[in-house]
């Protein structure tokens, strides 16, 4: 069993534990997220010709890559968060299931995106099992070891 089904533990959000929230802040992280990965993105790219025509064809070039890095991000994590959030609101409960349907839905967002079905099927099913093997491990990448590696001391000498 995994973390979240064995210990029904779960982050304590209070007032802020609702679709709406969860949803603008996904989407706003992913956006900002996706502006940067935009703007390095754009660095690898190469730069347009200067025209005289045309002033700054590599300015333009870079915000151009960066918005549209970053509304595809925003609507991958705003979707993700929606479709998660509501899953739960609908069955009730906090479990793989919510986070495999939200990772599907973002998925089928890459597929809107690239406007082909078998690219947002893969990538649905893909983000479906990753948030699914995430979940039910409690969220983490690795087990847990037992020990903590903190940059700082727990408490105080």
């Amino acid at each position: 069993m995994g973390f979240m089904e064995s210990s029904g533990e779960g982050r304590d959000l209070g007032d802020y534990d609702n679709i709406y929230f969860k949803t603008a802040s996904a989407t706003a992280s992913s956006l900002m997220a996706g502006t940067v990965l935009g703007a390095v993105a754009a660095n690898w790219q190469d730069v347009p010709v200067v025209q005289r025509n045309n002033p700054y064809p590599g300015m333009k070039k870079t915000a151009q890559m960066m918005g549209n890095y970053g509304l595809t991000f925003a609507a991958i994590g705003g979707t993700f968060a929606f479709v998660d959030a509501l899953s739960e609101s609908i069955r009730g409960k906090k479990d793989i299931f919510n986070g495999a349907l939200g990772g599907f839905a973002a998925g089928a967002v890459l597929g809107l995106k690239a406007g082909k079905v078998p690219i947002g099927l893969g990538a649905g099913a893909a983000f479906a099992a990753i948030s699914a093997l995430l979940d039910y491990n409690g969220q983490q990448m690795r087990a847990p070891i037992g020990r903590e590696y903190l940059p700082y001391p727990r408490e105080r000498p």
